[in-house]
């Protein structure tokens, strides 16, 4: 459980940044800063977008359950 908060910490700091370097962008009078701006606009519309379809694809297909010993000999007991 304590991974899922560092990685939860590490997404909110990324995000904060991305926040931030867009508006430093946007505010930047260098020849090249619009460029970068439109990178940044990008990262900060994918990122978030890539690390909800990885949640979801691993509420789909990671949580695989095992039986366990004593309910695969009930299941074959009850046949």
């Amino acid at each position: 459980m304590k991974i899922k908060k560092i990685f939860a910490l590490i997404a909110v700091i990324l995000l904060v940044a991305l926040y931030g370097s867009t508006v430093v962008f946007a505010l930047s009078d260098s020849p090249n800063a619009t460029y970068l701006f439109k990178a940044s606009i990008f990262c900060t519309v994918i990122i978030p977008v890539i690390l909800y379809s990885y949640v979801l694809v691993y509420r789909i297909f990671g949580h695989k359950k095992q039986d366990s010993p004593s309910n695969s000999e009930e299941a074959s007991s009850k046949k």
